[in-house]
């Protein structure tokens, strides 16, 4: 479990936006701002990750506009990376998308964040760390199970609105919404307001 602690860091070989292809890219020298988010997919040209990759760069911009840099993991080579971003997405590829991939080819890092499996490919493993390095919410689904690139989003709001005003987020919390002093006078004042709305 590790959620709470430093987020294991790294150096390796990963793809750029630009197709630039470096040895040394290294997590923490690459976080946003205001932290980053750090993903798993199990293999290059298969059948949901690109749908994944594809829907992470379709929101790229909003990730960047909070201050979040997003990079992809997978136990590929840089080579397949790079194949896979120069092939067109009608023909099942994944197209020129803007943020890194990162060769996994040892699988130490699959390994440190517990999302790799006996079959030597990782779970849906996603990450969100904090620009401390903290990592502050981490879900991690199963090979067929798609992930909701929205409701990271959304927890990268609660987190930014967490460190900025004090307060924690209650169940369904969106951005514009009221937050809870984390006390008992606090929860009673929120639940006596929103109850219903639970």
């Amino acid at each position: 479990m590790l959620v709470t602690k430093k987020a294991p860091d790294f150096s390796a070989t990963a793809v750029l936006g630009n197709n630039e292809i470096v040895e040394d890219f290294n997590l923490y020298a690459n976080f946003g701002e205001k932290g980053t988010v750090l993903y798993f997919y199990p293999l290059d040209f298969t059948f949901v990750c690109p749908s994944e990759i594809i829907a992470f760069d379709h929101r790229l911009a909003e990730f960047t506009a909070r201050g979040i840099n997003v990079i992809g993991v997978s136990v590929d080579s840089q080579f397949s990376h790079f194949a896979w971003k120069n092939t067109p997405v009608n023909q099942g590829g994944i197209g020129q998308v803007k943020y890194p991939l990162v060769a996994d080819l040892t699988k130490d890092i699959a390994k440190a964040y517990d999302v790799l499996l006996d079959g030597g490919v990782a779970l849906r493993g996603s990450f969100l760390i904090d620009a401390d390095g903290t990592i502050r919410h981490a879900v991690i689904n199963d090979l067929p199970l798609g992930r909701n690139i929205d409701e990271m989003l959304r927890m990268i709001d609660a987190m930014l609105f967490t460190n900025e005003f004090g307060e924690v987020c209650p169940a369904g919390w969106v951005k514009g919404n009221e937050g809870m002093k984390a006390n008992t006078e606090g929860v009673a004042e929120y639940l006596a307001k929103h109850s219903e709305e639970l």
